[in-house]
């Protein structure tokens, strides 16, 4: 089909009769337009508006049981099986803290919502879907065949904003932020860096010396950090998925992080695509977008947080892992152990 400029809601409805096997984002980059555009065109077709606050909708989904949470950025894709309880509600940060769900929630970029029922070759599939000023997806919830099905239209119908609009204003999407660094601070970052006693006090370090993860990573040096080579990333998951670890996998973008707590077990490449096929959890992550990785070591009052972080080549963070302590067991000191064998970037290699 011929399209304008800027496709009509008709035009678009009529893409995606054409493009019935496209992935709702795939069409919506063929399109030129967002993925919240797209649904939007469908409003009254088996979609409509919702309210987007994560107060409002966490606290309803509880309702729903069992379902499937995904968060994802343009390069990795988190999604997650379990119930959503235990919200706590935040004016700039929220928190999910249930036994399987576990998610950290911005809500200034929780922006439009909708609820969608879409005809498939199995089914009526039903989901909650949360997007930003862009337009681009932040976090997605989808039913499955253990939800609580009868509870879906009474939650639709408490957070149905009652706009029938099909087209909806997105802004332009802000590009990733540049790695920002400050050599002339390099000793109060070393220094702040080694007194720290919580993960959490790493951010508000690097915005008090005007810079950014991946511009302090890229100065702090030894013992603080070591630069991998990409390959390492899928040495990484190969290796955890060949040992009993538990590990945490965070998965976000501007408006959520998505976590992963437990083991990794089935590995299966596809393309350029590395994929968890695991029976609650499955991660996609795209390797050919892995530019830069690195080995990271916060201390904590509870030891070294070590972590293996993925950036794409614009910079944006892709994920990060870190060994997981439970109350049960510690797979830190093992997974220390894989980190320190993992491949290290040869000087003058790819950043």
């Amino acid at each position: 089909m011929a399209l304008s400029t800027c496709p009509s809601p008709a035009e678009i409805r009529e893409a995606r009769v054409e493009h019935n096997k496209l992935r709702e984002r795939d069409l919506a980059d063929q399109l030129k337009i967002s993925e919240a555009q797209l649904l939007a065109a469908h409003v009254g077709q088996g979609v409509s508006r919702i309210s987007a606050h994560p107060d409002q909708i966490m606290g309803l989904v509880p309702t729903l049981g069992e379902v499937m949470a995904l968060t994802r950025n343009i390069s990795c894709v988190n999604e997650r099986v379990g119930a959503y309880s235990n919200y706590r509600s935040g004016p700039h940060a929220s928190m999910v803290l249930a036994e399987e769900i576990d998610l950290r929630i911005f809500p200034s970029h929780w922006v439009s919502a909708f609820a969608v029922e879409k005809e498939t070759d199995i089914g009526v599939r039903r989901s909650l879907q949360v997007f930003d000023a862009a337009g681009d997806a932040v976090h997605k919830i989808y039913l499955r065949e253990t939800s609580n099905i009868s509870a879906w239209s009474g939650v639709v119908e408490q957070l149905a904003l009652g706009d029938t609009s099909q087209v909806i204003e997105c802004q332009p999407r802000k590009p990733a932020e540049t790695p920002k660094a400050d050599v002339s601070k390099l000793d109060i970052l070393r220094k702040e860096w080694a007194g720290m006693t919580d993960t959490h006090q790493f951010m508000r370090l690097t915005s008090k010396l005007k810079m950014n993860r991946l511009g302090a990573y890229r100065i702090v040096g030894a013992p603080y950090v070591r630069p991998l080579a990409p390959a390492a990333i899928n040495q990484m998951l190969l290796g955890v998925a060949a040992t009993d670890m538990e590990v945490m996998v965070f998965v976000g973008n501007k408006g959520c992080i998505q976590i992963h707590g437990g083991p990794i077990e089935t590995l299966k490449p596809m393309g350029p695509w590395q994929n968890v096929l695991d029976p609650r959890f499955n991660l996609h992550l795209r390797l050919d977008h892995v530019a830069e990785v690195w080995a990271v070591d916060k201390p904590t009052q509870r030891g070294p947080a070590i972590s293996v972080e993925a950036f794409d080549k614009d910079g944006a963070l892709i994920f990060q892992v870190f060994g997981r302590r439970t109350e049960t067991r510690d797979s830190r000191p093992q997974w220390g152990a894989l980190v320190e064998s993992l491949e290290t970037l040869e000087e003058g290699g790819a950043s």
